[in-house]
């Protein structure tokens, strides 16, 4: 029996650990590896105390396939979420490759990759908003209730075979995309017609120097248009972690079934 218990909770927290591994905020290089081990731990014996007591899982090799499946359900409800939040970065790599600020990048905290300027700056404000309306309990209940919708004994191996997983990872990356495009769409198309402005002043005037005034020009508009559109940022932050979290709802429901 104990033997048993053991083995359901060890499941119960390779799935929520995982998660840990990828998951938005979580997966930050600030946060301490021993407290996220310890909130896996603590929310794996909350959840196994709800709805793995009476749980049964074999405790033969077939066991180590056990664990690679909740790994794999782990790291694909993290991935959906932290997807939606590199469409904050892609929508600010866009903006920085059009104003110029590609060519001077830092270090981003969350994720210790190098970030352009515009990215890490979209992306802190994002942080700063998704802890505001509470976020990160979105997150934990998002992956405590995933024992509703996807337990213990799912067929998770047969969904990737039937192509549920993959149509779901196409559809997503390429509604991230779009996301991504649509957010930064006002300053690029205000930065590409400041390019076509100065092509006009090339041909029109030669004597001007039009490298040389271009790249403070560019720089300005763009600074003034993120000023400017910044009040709008708060809507669009919004409106993507809705589609985050409905996302992970679709993953739920395409690994596994709606509960009752």
């Amino acid at each position: 029996m104990l033997l048993q218990g053991f083995s359901v909770f060890m499941l119960i927290f390779c799935r929520i650990a995982s998660f840990f591994v990828v998951a938005p905020i979580f997966a930050s290089r600030s946060v301490p590896g021993t407290f996220k081990i310890g909130l896996s731990a603590m929310i794996a014996l909350l959840v196994y105390l709800v709805s793995g007591i009476t749980q049964t899982v074999p405790t033969d090799l077939s066991y180590i396939l056990l664990i690679v499946r909740e790994i794999m359900i782990g790291l694909l409800m993290g991935y959906t979420a932290f997807l939606m939040f590199t469409v904050i970065q892609m929508a600010g790599a866009f903006i920085d490759i059009q104003i110029g600020y590609s060519i001077a990048s830092v270090i981003d905290p969350m994720t210790g990759a190098s970030s352009p300027i515009i990215s890490n700056l979209k992306y802190m404000i994002a942080t700063l908003l998704f802890l505001s309306i509470n976020g990160h309990h979105y997150l934990l209940q998002a992956i405590m209730r995933s024992y509703s919708w996807i337990p213990l004994d799912n067929q998770f191996f047969n969904k990737i075979y039937n192509g549920n997983i993959s149509e779901f990872l196409s559809r997503t990356f390429s509604e991230s995309f779009v996301l991504a495009f649509q957010m930064s769409a006002p300053l690029v198309v205000a930065l590409f017609l400041t390019d076509v402005a100065l092509g006009f002043l090339a041909r029109t005037a030669p004597q001007f120097n039009v490298f040389v005034i271009g790249v403070p020009l560019k720089i300005i508009v763009g600074l003034l248009l993120m000023v400017f559109l910044m009040p709008s940022l708060i809507y669009a932050f919004e409106y993507l972690f809705q589609v985050l979290f409905k996302s992970l709802e679709n993953l739920m429901g395409a690994i596994g079934q709606r509960p009752g």
